[in-house]
């Protein structure tokens, strides 16, 4: 695992990025399984490459490294299986790239909840941000005219707040280690999809599926993006991470002829736009300010 400490953040960051982009392919690419059967092995292999890495990591000592989390740890663990379960939820309902698009406001709940729970200020540049963003949401949902796409365009915001959530909670206690977190979120999230669903039985070609994504592009990809943050500046992090928002639509129309409609890239194209002012806008204000 040295190896990986070896790599610049930034390359770190962006192949993880590049990983994640494949998630909402490889839930359409399912043959048979219910939303909750894929999240079941889904997470059933997100939670064995974590373990995996625990064990290198931490020399065997998986349940000392959990419990030096902590309640943050647990409670932000749960949290983000919860956004596991809205992400398979939302790729499974709705399109690929209203999910990715939606993700994307995830800064700009930060911002929100960063002044309703650490009271933190909202500039005018970030509110104007704000504006621009739900503006762009309205477009892509004015799209989504059938029940269940709407549904699953609902549901895909849950993942971003929740992500937010988890930033506040490793604001509040940065000491927490986010590895030992994910390891609890995979359980949880493996527990939800274990009961929610009538049987976990699945083709050969589904549990496949659910390797590459569990150990591949969820597993390394929040590895990957863990370790890369670490060096790299959280504006830059926030950037890199577009990369799944333009990627994630571009594999499944490459590889599953899903095709966005125009209005969804262009409200997506104004997310994305209210994102990027809002990572830049610490570099933007010190300008204007000279």
């Amino acid at each position: 695992m040295k190896i990986l400490s070896k790599i610049p953040g930034p390359f770190l960051v962006f192949f993880g990025a590049c990983a994640l982009s494949f998630g909402g392919l490889i839930v359409k690419s399912f043959e048979g399984s219910t939303l909750w059967q894929i999240l079941f092995w889904r997470s059933l292999f997100f939670t064995g490459v974590i373990i995996i890495f625990l064990f290198f990591n931490y020399k065997g000592n998986i349940f000392g490294a959990i419990v030096k989390s902590g309640i943050p740890g647990l409670v932000g663990g749960i949290i983000l299986s919860i956004g596991f379960a809205s992400y398979v939820f939302a790729m499974y309902e709705t399109t690929v790239a209203n999910t990715n698009f939606i993700i994307q406001t995830q800064a700009l709940f930060l911002a929100i909840f960063g002044y309703v729970f650490l009271k933190e200020k909202i500039s005018k540049l970030t509110l104007t941000c704000i504006v621009l963003a739900v503006a762009g949401i309205i477009v892509m949902l004015g799209n989504s005219l059938t029940t269940g796409q709407m549904t699953g365009n609902l549901v895909a915001f849950i993942m971003p707040i929740s992500f937010a959530i988890l930033i506040l909670i490793v604001r509040k206690y940065p000491k927490v280690d986010m590895i030992p977190l994910q390891l609890v979120a995979g359980i949880f999230a493996t527990l939800i999809g274990l009961f929610m669903s009538p049987s976990i039985f699945v083709s050969s070609n589904d549990v496949l599926l659910g390797f590459m994504a569990g150990f591949f592009q969820v597993g390394l990809g929040f590895i990957f993006i863990t370790i890369g943050a670490r060096s790299t500046p959280s504006a830059f992090v926030g950037i890199i991470m577009l990369t799944e928002a333009v990627l994630g639509p571009f594999w499944a129309w490459m590889f599953a002829n899903e095709n966005a409609p125009l209005s969804v890239l262009i409200g997506g194209a104004v997310v994305i736009t209210a994102v990027v002012i809002q990572f830049l806008s610490p570099l933007l204000i010190k300008k204007f300010a000279k």
